[in-house]
């Protein structure tokens, strides 16, 4: 039994991640660098504290509980340094201004199955039921495996949203209590998804042919990100095509809300500038609707 798993945040009444309403579970740890992450705290498989300076109100209750000295405070001014934080959390609780968030905390099966069987009602009335994300989530998977058990045994419906840069042996141990996969395709070019993410595509769309072999549903999910991989739809809508199980395609216009995300990490700001146009996402809906493709 894997005891616990690194969890940055559970989200209940989530609706854009699968069918109905749901509740998503975000494990931390990501394999890809994706420049338009939108969940920087989601990278790291590692507990982070994010500092959000915007929101401090100098009040000093930090520097009390911080034993490495990173919080200070100059002349009634708040200052963090980053490098002497063990991201332990316990100045997280005692911030006046909720400026500290930890991003991270161990949890096992049993202290979250309680939480998302908390709206099994809502879930069977809507068609909904709980998804596991990320960074991502089959980076942990003998705990997803675990996880989906139990909800499989209390009757919930489940999914698993991946971008499938996981070995083989991580989907098959999830499979079985798995009823749709959400697959994130970023692109098809193996150059362009290695500029997009840092790594190449091989795997992952290895990963989501096998998917497809063994019956499981699907929802393939295209970040559409201008300059980057928005030349990609029409080789993406071929190989789509030739799946079996696939029940829709989702375009996705790439938004820059995390900006102060990156900020309260230390963490570079890779988002791109330019924002998808109206007519440019349906365009890529349309290219998918030419090939036959239910897509929204």
């Amino acid at each position: 039994m894997i005891n616990k798993a690194l969890i940055f945040d559970v989200k209940r009444f989530a609706v854009h991640d699968g069918d109905g309403i749901r509740t998503t579970v975000f494990f931390k740890g990501c394999p890809l660098s994706c420049i338009w992450c939108h969940n920087p705290e989601g990278i790291s498989a590692k507990p982070e504290l994010g500092y959000y300076a915007h929101k401090c109100i100098n009040c000093g209750e930090c520097v009390k509980f911080c034993s490495q000295n990173a919080h200070q405070m100059q002349t009634n001014i708040h200052s963090f340094d980053k490098s002497k934080c063990l991201s332990c959390g316990e100045c997280e609780s005692e911030c006046l201004g909720d400026a500290l968030k930890l991003h991270g905390q161990r949890k096992s099966v049993d202290e979250l199955l309680p939480l998302l069987l908390e709206d099994r009602e809502f879930y069977q009335a809507s068609g909904g039921g709980v998804t596991l994300s990320g960074g991502e989530c089959l980076m942990q998977a003998d705990f997803c495996r675990e996880l989906l058990k139990k909800l499989k045994e209390n009757g919930i419906r489940t999914a698993v949203d991946t971008c499938g840069f996981v070995p083989r042996s991580s989907i098959i141990k999830v499979s079985p209590f798995t009823d749709i996969f959400l697959y994130d395709l970023k692109a098809y070019d193996a150059e362009v998804h290695k500029k997009c993410t840092g790594q190449s595509n091989d795997l992952i769309l290895e990963n989501l042919k096998y998917i497809d072999s063994i019956g499981k549903d699907i929802e393939i999910r295209i970040p559409f990100v201008p300059g980057f991989n928005d030349g990609e739809t029409e080789t993406l809508a071929e190989f789509i095509s030739k799946l079996k199980h696939v029940t829709r395609v989702k375009i996705l216009p790439y938004h820059n809300y995390a900006a102060s995300k990156y900020a309260s990490l230390g963490m570079e700001n890779t988002l791109p500038e330019r924002l998808p146009t109206d007519e440019q996402i349906a365009k890529a809906k349309e290219i998918m609707h030419s090939h036959g493709i239910v897509c929204d």
